[in-house]
């Protein structure tokens, strides 16, 4: 397992709740670490094996996904250089990309009614401005994916924002492109997965500039960034069973925890039971068990 990594001779940027980032000049390298945030607290037990599915699974999505936008992964095997005495630290969960300028908006896509997405709705009627039919249930179906932006928060949570707003802070042609983008990338990967027994609830997607051309960024619709659903076992009307960390935040709130710094240790038991879906959404999406063919 991996708490934190620390490379002499690196320029660490940024460590953020999972990912270790280093500043190498016009490339940066991103480490997906074993930690696991809830609530946005990092808590103190980590993941086994959570840091080599994130990066693999997104290594899988942005090239199996390539054709409709171009992604910042330069490589996830070469790690030479300045980062051979490294090399078997980062095998498996770290990535060489390009340096971009984000966009400080979170695009997200739903394509099924939960989490706020779900409360906004109750109130309003809505998501993010957008009306939706009534009597929609809980994890419903949605008619079509949605587009619901959020801003991108360092120290507090997400805000969900509307289409216009988003288009004020970023310019219209640019977030037209985004949203078009985000809804086609979600709705081919949703089709991929649900072939194979997942169903894609939601996903947030983060993109890039370099020298005026967008890239696909951070992540890719990993068990951290979207909600995995078993198709088996899906019934509108309720809270779904989920191949994310749904597991660990379910446990915590039976625990009465505050939500507040610091987090609580976690269990054997839910440490065994997040590591098993993980790795059980990483199989099913990509055909193969984690430990064949990393890259």
């Amino acid at each position: 397992m991996v708490w934190e990594t620390n490379f002499p001779g690196l320029s660490l940027r940024r460590r953020g709740k999972v990912r270790d980032i280093y500043d190498l000049g016009d490339r940066l390298l991103i480490v997906a670490t074993d930690r696991l945030s809830a609530f946005d607290v990092v808590l103190p037990t980590p993941i086994p094996d959570k840091g080599r599915v994130l990066t693999q699974l997104s290594l899988f999505w942005f090239e199996t996904l390539a054709g409709i936008v171009p992604h910042h992964v330069l490589t996830a095997s070469d790690f030479s250089g300045e980062l051979a005495p490294y090399a078997d630290e980062l095998s498996g969960r770290a990535m060489l990309v390009r340096r971009t300028e984000p966009i400080p908006i979170e695009c997200v896509v739903r394509g099924y009614l939960a989490g706020s997405g779900w409360k906004e709705y109750q109130q309003t009627g809505g998501v993010c401005g957008i009306a939706l039919p009534g009597g929609l249930r809980e994890s419903e179906k949605l008619p079509e994916p949605i587009f619901t932006p959020a801003t991108k928060a360092t120290s507090s949570h997400d805000e969900n924002i509307s289409f216009e707003e988003m288009a004020s802070r970023i310019g219209r042609d640019l977030a037209l492109r985004l949203r078009a983008v985000s809804v086609e990338v979600y709705s081919r990967a949703a089709a991929y997965a649900a072939r194979r027994g997942i169903l894609i609830a939601d996903t947030k997607f983060e993109f890039g500039m370099e020298h005026g051309a967008l890239l696909w960024i951070d992540e890719a619709l990993t068990p951290d960034s979207s909600r995995f659903w078993p198709a088996a076992d899906y019934q509108p009307g309720r809270a779904q069973a989920s191949f994310d960390k749904q597991f660990v935040r379910d446990y915590l709130e039976r625990t009465g925890w505050s939500k507040q710094p610091p987090g609580p240790e976690l269990p054997a038991d839910v440490v065994a039971g997040t590591q098993g879906k993980y790795r059980e959404a990483y199989k099913r999406l990509v055909g193969r068990d984690l430990d064949e063919g990393i890259a």
